[in-house]
């Protein structure tokens, strides 16, 4: 029965059990240590890519997923005349949505390609709604409305608490400024309309932890909020310290920790972490 498929990239901070129960596509980014390239999720793990790049003697390269990787399985998932939707990650740390677009105009398949101007879990908060609502019979048109609804109810925060791999990644631009790897600066990060943003710069974690003091009040004056997740590189105490507060503030509600995923910590580097969450504002 023709209906509409959901795709995403393997940026998405999705579980497999995630993936299974709402019928998601992942089209897999590549990755590249030390002169070996690995698939995400069919030949390394978040975890790891993360052992590996502690010992790797140069920065991994990411890549995003080849054209013709998007038009096969857009393809594929059109043959019995359904349409798909594609979330990718945000632009601005990845071409994956142009090469998603080519795909999407070579394809035979009616395919929608949607930058979710997020990544990891806070783009897993778009394409898991958009899975439910098209098992549920949406229609195209509803399904973008909710995930941009959702997208416009996201926020993303981010501890980078070693600065030299996302120096080199380049991926902060002209935000970067003055920063420097020099005398322990700690940066807090703020995905927000697509772009990074720097919220926060300073010496030692106090930085960082005087920062997301101010989320954490944000998100004591939030209703509804409907999912939250943390993800990290092996930042433990820091994700100690954010359970602790949100057991306090959303006692009850359940929050996803992981490991994030290559891309995020290629350029985060060991230590950095992110808090994310999206809120219902129907309720």
């Amino acid at each position: 029965m023709a209906n509409i498929k959901i795709v995403t990239d393997s940026s998405a901070g999705l579980t497999e059990q995630q993936i299974q129960e709402n019928h998601i596509t992942i089209v897999p980014l590549t990755v590249m240590i030390d002169d070996t390239i690995y698939v995400e999720r069919e030949s390394i793990s978040n975890k790891e890519f993360i052992d590996k790049m502690k010992t790797a003697k140069t920065l991994p390269k990411t890549s995003q997923p080849p054209l013709g990787s998007f038009v096969e399985t857009f393809d594929k998932l059109g043959a019995d005349g359904s349409s798909v939707i594609c979330f990718t990650m945000l632009e601005a740390i990845s071409g994956t949505i142009h090469a998603a677009e080519q795909a999407a105009n070579l394809s035979k398949t009616d395919v929608t390609v949607v930058d979710s101007q997020f990544t990891d879990q806070a783009l897993a908060f778009q394409v898991i709604e958009a899975a439910q609502l098209a098992a549920a019979g949406a229609d195209k048109a509803a399904i973008l409305a909710r995930a941009e609804q959702v997208r416009d109810n996201t926020r993303l925060f981010m501890g980078i608490v070693n600065l030299e791999n996302i120096l080199k990644g380049g991926r902060l631009g002209r935000a970067a400024g003055m920063l420097t790897t020099l005398l322990n600066i700690k940066v807090v990060l703020q995905v927000t309309g697509g772009e990074l943003k720097i919220r926060a710069k300073g010496r030692g974690m106090k930085t960082i932890d005087k920062y997301f003091d101010k989320v954490y009040e944000q998100i004591k004056q939030t209703p509804n909020i409907k999912a939250i997740g943390i993800s990290h590189v092996e930042a433990f105490d820091s994700i100690d310290k954010i359970q602790s507060h949100l057991s306090i503030l959303l006692p009850g509600m359940p929050v996803l920790v992981r490991e994030t995923v290559p891309i995020i910590a290629t350029h985060g580097g060991m230590g950095a972490f992110a808090l994310m969450y999206y809120t219902d504002p129907t309720k």
